[in-house]
């Protein structure tokens, strides 16, 4: 029987994360990379195609943010929206590269050096059980979007097999690592 004195367990949703949010411009622009992403791989061997693809997804990657502040729809749940898209685009980009041979496992785990140390950052932070941090979002500092900005000259590269591929994944995956330091010495 249930007692009328104990606590009801059911927590209630967190009212930052309105799902009505994902209805706003900010958020549909960083869902478009959900499809973007799902595409890839069928386009990839046609590089103009391919290279059309990263950059309608990169394009609205500048767009959902510059939307959101401009419209004042600056959301808890679009930014963990915004960076969930960003990674599920990498990852399905990096994965495609490499099983199409025009990345290496080396030059893959370069590209995602900062992505990797950010997951790791998500597992310590969880098991601290510290969930609520891990929807907290990660401002992008200067090492963050020049990471971002040479990993995309690299994807470049490698969809259209010019020189220089293997240096840019090296410069890509220093910066990572640099911006990923910052990441982790702000939430530790």
């Amino acid at each position: 029987m249930h007692s009328a004195s104990a606590p009801d367990r059911a927590q209630p949703p967190d009212p930052r994360y309105d799902p009505h949010d994902l209805l706003r411009l900010p958020c549909l622009l960083s869902l478009v990379r959900v499809p973007l992403a799902l595409c890839f791989p069928f386009v990839v061997h046609r590089p103009v195609a391919a290279l059309g693809v990263l950059g309608a997804a990169g394009l609205s990657d500048v767009l959902d943010g510059w939307v959101a502040r401009r419209l004042g729809q600056c959301t808890p749940l679009g930014a963990v929206l915004d960076g969930a898209t960003d990674k599920l685009f990498v990852l399905v980009v990096a994965g495609t590269l490499l099983a199409t041979h025009r990345l290496g496992l080396a030059e893959m785990l370069l590209l995602g050096a900062r992505d990797l140390v950010e997951l790791g950052l998500a597992a310590v932070i969880a098991l601290r059980g510290e969930a609520r941090a891990l929807h907290e979002e990660q401002r992008a500092d200067f090492w963050g979007k020049a990471a971002t900005f040479v990993q995309f000259v690299a994807v470049v590269l490698a969809i259209t097999a010019l020189p220089g591929r293997a240096l840019a994944c090296a410069v890509a995956g220093a910066l990572g690592l640099v911006a990923a330091a910052g990441y982790v010495r702000r939430a530790l």
